[in-house]
């Protein structure tokens, strides 16, 4: 290397390696870039990458020391360090969402609760089955025809051979009479 020739990203990481803030200047300005891109390429988050980028410079400089040129040479060595830290980020999170995940279906409530809603309903039926003990034979076979069995009014009043007006009346007066018996205005 000459006077006016730049020093090799080996040299700067040795120097970087003996607490030169200046040479860690030199390194970041040449490889931060490259080394940027590389982490944006694996972790995808442009601020997310940002923050990896920031570490894995950090890194470089506690660990620098380490950096020996004949095992291979500086960007490299800075390469698989921003890869494995890159690497490491998506994993982290990754994890994460799945911890998150998984303790959100393990803590969350069932929509309903069936066992409830089979003892509310069979109370309801028990209680409407004693309502409709409590109306008069006509009225409960009016309602009786209309509701359970599903037919129309006409139906209703052709199968008791009785008026129209008459079949409605009765079904309209149990109704009425079951309203009264749930506790509603009648």
């Amino acid at each position: 290397m000459t006077a006016g020739e730049p020093p090799s990203l080996a040299g700067l990481l040795q120097q970087v390696g003996q607490g030169d803030e200046a040479a860690f200047t030199q390194l970041y300005d040449a490889t931060a870039a490259r080394v940027h891109g590389l982490v944006c390429r694996v972790v995808v988050d442009r601020a997310m990458s940002e923050e990896v980028t920031q570490e894995v410079f950090l890194e470089v400089w506690r660990t620098s020391p380490r950096f020996s040129p004949d095992r291979g040479s500086a960007l490299s060595w800075l390469f698989t360090i921003a890869h494995r830290r890159a690497v490491d980020r998506v994993r982290s999170v990754n994890a994460a969402r799945h911890r998150d995940a998984t303790y959100v279906s393990t803590q969350s409530e069932p929509a309903y609760d069936s066992t409830s809603e089979q003892v509310t309903g069979s109370l309801q039926a028990v209680s409407v089955r004693a309502a409709i003990a409590q109306l008069s034979p006509v009225q409960r076979e009016a309602v009786e025809l209309a509701y359970f069995e599903g037919i129309s009014h006409a139906e209703v009043a052709q199968r008791l051979g009785i008026p129209l007006g008459t079949a409605k009346s009765r079904i309209r007066d149990g109704l009425l009479a079951l309203r009264a018996a749930f506790g509603g205005e009648a």
